[in-house]
């Protein structure tokens, strides 16, 4: 793969000084009317081997454009902070919104590369961070995002002349470091580990571009005309259609035309004293558990509240967060995206959520919204939704990976119990606040939310991160439910 790109490809004076200004106007262009438009962010990822000019283009793209809207992010080791959550945390905070450019020097693939030609993974390792990879990029280019990939690359021959150039030259010197040469030292290694992962993940929506090195001049004109060409092409794209209603299938019914949630047994109830022992105990239990060594030291809790309206989470949640350590938790209410949050990929608002170790983050709503609400109501294209189960399995999967626990809990209620809160809330006046019209109108749609919801359970409900339902009917019942699971979850990670 790499052939190709030894070839020795130059480009004279002349020609770059013909070149430049064009080149240099059509880029401007192109980023002003992304700006304008904001159909898209374009993120550049700038890899490939020491010495190939790497940062000097870098410079060359952020002074050709306009930098107040070009986000440069540099590789650089793990923060303690990025340590305690998943690897691509640190990447998901660094997008840049649509109608900006982000470049990353160096990227997501830095390191799974190194720890390969380190030896701490095998192929078959590599070849697993590759496939996550393939999918994460596939999922940013469909919610919006341009992902260009470009390598540069110098053959082992011309990389020594290199750094032997610029360490002859006292102003230049210091570029090169002991890391250089030493990496230099393993090219032989590293080459066929970097060709294994490149042919692997130069996808079609995100094909890697490799750029001949040696040459200044031609790695420069290459680079700002592929990053000109990227932009082009999607501005000049035809405009998506708008969303639009799809029928919810009844396939996702059990035999006998019933749902997971009308086989749910909302009849049970406790009493207020065994009640109130037993919320004294599990919450105790709890507040040990999150004070654990442990916890803190290899977890953190990612907890999902959903369910129908009026099903209780608030009370749920807030009996969780009693007993919690109030410098260790965050409470994320997840409404309509803001203007911010639709600039950006769907995960992102709850990707940059995700709590340290040690740390509790709970969200009274979530994720889940794409699937649900946004399907039901045609907010989404059903392409969007029908992708969007593999893509938050693989979000949680990442959380559970890295050490997080990650509790989903469903809170459900029956038609007539939620008629009867409804309207209690309706005329209580410190509750009028917790009802709208649309709680309402909702019901009307209750049919299609229930077969939508028991599709996200058959397709979500993993072996790394199940579904709990809980009867919500009782509401006493329903506390002392999400508490015994909070407990469960967390000691079968610290208690082991």
């Amino acid at each position: 793969m790499f052939e190709t790109a030894e070839l020795g490809r130059k480009v004279d004076k002349a020609t770059y000084a013909e070149e430049l200004p064009k080149l240099r106007e059509s880029l401007l262009e192109a980023q002003y009317e992304l700006l304008e438009r904001k159909r898209f962010a374009l993120v550049i990822l700038v890899n490939g081997v020491d010495g190939a000019g790497k940062g000097e283009t870098v410079n060359l793209l952020s002074s050709w454009m306009d930098p107040r809207h070009v986000q440069s992010h540099a590789s650089r080791d793990y923060s303690d902070e990025e340590k305690a959550r998943p690897p691509l945390w640190r990447y998901w905070r660094d997008l840049p919104s649509k109608g900006k450019v982000g470049v990353f020097f160096g990227s997501w693939y830095t390191m799974p590369i190194l720890r390969r030609a380190w030896g701490q993974i095998g192929d078959a390792e590599l070849d697993q961070a590759m496939d996550e990879l393939v999918r994460f990029e596939r999922m940013l280019t469909r919610e919006g995002v341009g992902v260009l990939k470009l390598w540069f690359h110098l053959s082992k021959k011309q990389q020594k002349k290199r750094f032997e150039e610029l360490s002859a030259d006292p102003s230049s010197s210091w570029r090169v470091t002991k890391q250089d040469w030493e990496n230099h030292r393993n090219y032989d290694t590293f080459r066929p580990i970097c060709e294994r992962s490149l042919r692997r993940t130069s996808i079609a929506e995100a094909p890697w571009h490799l750029i001949e090195g040696a040459d200044a001049r031609y790695r420069s004109l290459t680079a700002g005309r592929l990053v000109h060409a990227s932009m082009r092409a999607r501005l000049d794209a035809p405009e998506e259609p708008a969303p639009f209603v799809t029928p919810v299938s009844e396939s996702s019914r059990e035999p006998g035309g019933k749902t997971l949630l009308e086989t749910l047994d909302l009849s049970e109830t406790v009493k207020k004293n065994h009640y109130d022992a037993r919320l004294e105990e599990l919450s105790g239990r709890l507040a040990r558990l999150t004070r654990h060594k442990r916890f803190h030291k290899d977890h953190s809790v990612v907890a999902v509240f959903e369910g129908v309206d009026a099903a209780g989470k608030g009370g749920a949640i807030r009996r969780v967060t009693s007993a919690l350590d109030a410098r260790f938790y965050r409470v994320v209410p997840v409404a309509a995206p803001t203007d911010e949050e639709r600039a950006q990929p769907y995960l992102w608002r709850f990707w940059r959520h995700v709590p340290p170790f040690g740390h509790l983050t709970i969200f009274d709503r979530s994720w889940y919204g794409r699937v649900l609400v946004e399907r039901v109501e045609g907010f989404c294209r059903p392409a969007d939704w029908q992708r969007a189960f593999r893509e938050i399995n693989d979000f949680e999967e990442q959380l559970r990976l890295h050490g997080t626990i990650v509790i989903k809990l469903w809170l459900h209620i029956d038609l007539d119990e939620q008629a009867r809160r409804f309207d209690e809330r309706a005329s209580t006046g410190f509750k009028r606040h917790k009802i709208t019209d649309e709680d309402w109108r909702n019901r009307e749609k209750w049919p299609d939310y229930e077969v939508a919801t028991h599709e996200m359970f058959e397709r979500t409900s993993t072996e790394l991160a199940r579904w709990t339902l809980v009867p919500a009917n009782d509401k006493r019942l329903a506390r002392l439910k999400v508490l015994e699971t909070f407990c469960e979850r967390i000691a079968e990670a610290v208690e082991r």
